[in-house]
């Protein structure tokens, strides 16, 4: 009897022991099933990461749109050598915005001369792992090199058809390591310009007046294509070969200015965000219209004909000019300025032409010139920045930011242009251009046909 009493206790025991082993693996695995709850700052890091990260990808596609503009633009002789200058602005800028240009357009608390140049630090720093910033380090430096490689690849169209593949990757690394980034640091590094009170929401004068300057500056210094202007001085149209990829390569461009400018909002969470967000992407879009249509307008009243080129041109002067000023103007005043940008294009190329000055696709009207309009109208119609400051004040202070940047952008850039052209490295021969610069440059033809002709094909 004493031991079934004994085996009893043991078998109660060991009941017990497992009922507390299953009640510790449900806790356990309830525990588990608990839902993680992000804070609010993780909220806004991520929302504001993935979208800058989108609309780093949509400015980064606008390589492409810049590439199809300019071989549409030009002779098929000359189309690997585009696609070539287009691959390593982006490629070029990349390396050298890493190591150099952030850090001299963003250098924080490290000014080496404070308000005017920056510091030099390689890399990019490491996020947060609390992750309380707004975005990501990682996201920013996308976002920003894209920017970098977009006022780049503007004066690629403006020095079309005869400079060497050389001297353009020196330019190219120029612009991208140094003068974009210096330039860029007076406004969005917190620089000079910016204590100031100038405003320049998405580039229309740090980017796109930066390049369209810098363009000028290398066509003037290259001089005219071969058989642009007669002896005489008569203008000779060279058209492009391909309008079709010209059409193609500005609603490629059209559709990545939603990645520049509603992208340049940078933190997008929140109700407020997502609105401002939103009303960005609807004066681009009216801007755009706007210039298209009057620069066809505009063309056709010059012309006698309905230019496709020209309204094509008006898109992207419409765009350019709104840039600047996207998140502070009407819809009424987008339209305005929308439209004056695309007047300013057909004129601005009918100016270069009086001027000799050979510009392929238009870089400068498009982009010079409607960036200057694009920082002057954030002046007349911009919501003022700083309360004491009157609009003729506003208007001044957008007039002088202006003027500086671009002088800086062509007197730098045209040192670089003309010092390449006093050695002998800046403008392939008269005989290399006549063949076209895929062959003499780089050995290759753009279209199998033409590789082909002539040849027996079994």
């Amino acid at each position: 009897m004493g031991q079934e009493t004994e085996a009893a206790v043991e078998a109660a025991v060991e009941a017990v022991a497992e009922e507390a082993a299953v009640e510790e693996v449900v806790a356990e695995e309830a525990a588990a099933e608990e839902p993680v709850y992000i804070t609010e700052s993780d909220y806004a890091f991520t929302i504001n990461t993935l979208i800058m990260f989108v609309c780093a990808v949509l400015v980064l596609f606008m390589q492409a749109g810049f590439a199809m503009v300019e071989v549409g633009l030009n002779s098929a002789k000359n189309t690997v050598n585009i696609l070539a200058k287009n691959v390593m602005d982006l490629s070029v800028g990349v390396i050298l915005f890493l190591f150099v240009g952030y850090s001299l357009m963003y250098p924080g608390d490290g000014w080496v001369v404070e308000g005017y140049l920056g510091g030099v630090t390689p890399m990019v720093s490491a996020d947060d792992t609390a992750y309380t910033a707004d975005f990501s380090n990682f996201a920013d430096f996308l976002f920003q090199v894209a920017f970098a490689a977009t006022a780049a690849t503007i004066v690629s169209g403006a020095v079309a058809g005869r400079m060497k593949f050389g001297a353009y990757l020196i330019y190219s690394a120029i612009l991208t390591g140094l003068i974009y980034p210096i330039s860029g640091s007076w406004k969005w590094g917190g620089g000079f310009l910016d204590a100031m009170g100038f405003q320049d929401f998405a580039g229309s004068v740090v980017v796109h007046a930066v390049g369209g300057f810098a363009g000028l500056a290398g066509a003037i210094a290259l001089g005219p294509r071969l058989g642009r202007y007669t002896a005489d001085g008569k203008s000779v149209p060279l058209p492009g070969h391909n309008i079709a990829f010209a059409a193609l390569g500005v609603f490629i461009l059209w559709v990545g200015w939603y990645g520049f400018n509603p992208g340049s909002q940078l933190t997008y969470a929140g109700g407020a965000n997502a609105s401002a967000t939103a009303y960005i992407a609807l004066t681009t879009t009216i801007a755009a219209a706007a210039g298209a249509i009057v620069a066809m307008i505009v063309g056709w009243a010059l012309f006698s004909k309905p230019d496709l080129t020209m309204a094509l041109n008006g898109i992207l002067g419409g765009l350019v000019a709104i840039t600047a000023n996207c998140d502070r103007v009407s819809q009424t005043e987008s339209l305005i300025i929308g439209a004056i940008g695309g007047a300013l294009v057909v004129l601005g190329i009918v100016m270069l032409d009086k001027l000799k000055i050979d510009d392929p696709v238009g870089a400068w009207p498009v982009h010079g010139l409607c960036g200057v309009w694009g920082g002057i109208a954030t002046g007349i119609f911009g919501d003022i920045p700083v309360d004491d400051m009157t609009r003729v004040g506003f208007i001044g202070v957008q007039c002088i930011s202006t003027v500086v940047i671009c002088v800086w952008a062509f007197a730098t850039m045209a040192v670089v242009f003309f010092g390449l052209k006093a050695v002998g490295m800046l403008r392939v021969s008269a005989e290399e251009e006549q063949a076209g610069l895929d062959v003499s440059e780089h050995g290759m033809q753009a279209y199998p046909s033409d590789a082909v002709a002539g040849q027996k094909i079994t």
